[in-house]
């Protein structure tokens, strides 16, 4: 029986996983989701503002904006929101600074991060320290009209992309069992919404790096042309 109490005394799935140190927010679940969609939102209509003005003296197209504005936000979220769960994932379920019980509120979708596996704990590190710089690198690049920018938006969205493919490979592995199956909260909106966005954002964007670098290829490889033709 004691071993029982322990191991549902929080609220995550399965529902007999230990997690021995867990103490329950004291923060709500709207004041969490307000907190993180009021930074993005900031994020999003400070960077929509920014990108407004001339780049080498023409004007981002609205695709391109909201492009950007996806970078600044990917920014946030990889760098700040999961850099702390890269830094503190050992001490979150004891935790009750606001972005741990961000993380213990979303571990309700996903509790593999509530137990810090290998899985998370890896892609979570490497999002941190290499996708949340690059999106701002990104970010700048394109601002300052850089000839790299569209190969950055390449590798982000790659990297982007395939981490959000092997998130959702090895919980379907699993047999979702680390979710409320189902859920309208919990399974569908944490679990599915929030990273599907990762999976169909960058494919866009990789798609647009692609048509812009094959582009820009092929119209290096005319003006080659013409250059022999001229010598010969």
């Amino acid at each position: 029986m004691p071993m029982e109490a322990e191991a549902v005394n929080h609220p995550y799935w399965p529902r007999n996983l230990s997690i021995p140190n867990y103490v329950a927010n004291d923060r709500s679940m709207s004041e969490i989701l307000v907190f993180l969609f009021s930074v993005s939102g900031i994020l999003l209509f400070a960077t929509w503002s920014l990108t407004g003005c001339k780049v080498s003296g023409s004007r981002l197209s609205a695709a391109r904006r909201l492009a950007l504005c996806w970078f600044t936000v990917c920014g946030f979220i990889h760098g700040v929101i999961e850099g702390w769960f890269s830094l503190y994932y050992a001490i979150i379920p004891e935790d009750q600074s606001f972005l741990s019980q961000l993380w213990k509120e979303y571990s309700k979708g996903d509790s593999r991060y509530a137990i810090a596996d290998n899985f998370t704990v890896s892609m979570e590190t490497v999002t941190a320290y290499m996708w949340g710089p690059f999106s701002v690198w990104t970010v700048l690049a394109f601002l300052y009209n850089r000839p790299y920018r569209f190969v950055l938006q390449l590798i982000v969205s790659l990297g982007q992309l395939y981490g959000a493919v092997l998130y959702f490979f090895t919980e379907h592995r699993d047999g979702y069992i680390h979710s409320e199956y189902g859920h309208p909260i919990y399974f569908w909106f944490y679990f599915v919404f929030m990273n599907v966005l990762w999976i169909v954002i960058p494919f866009i964007l990789i798609v647009d790096s692609w048509l812009q670098l094959s582009s820009c290829q092929s119209m290096f490889d005319k003006s080659t042309l013409k250059e022999k033709s001229k010598r010969s």
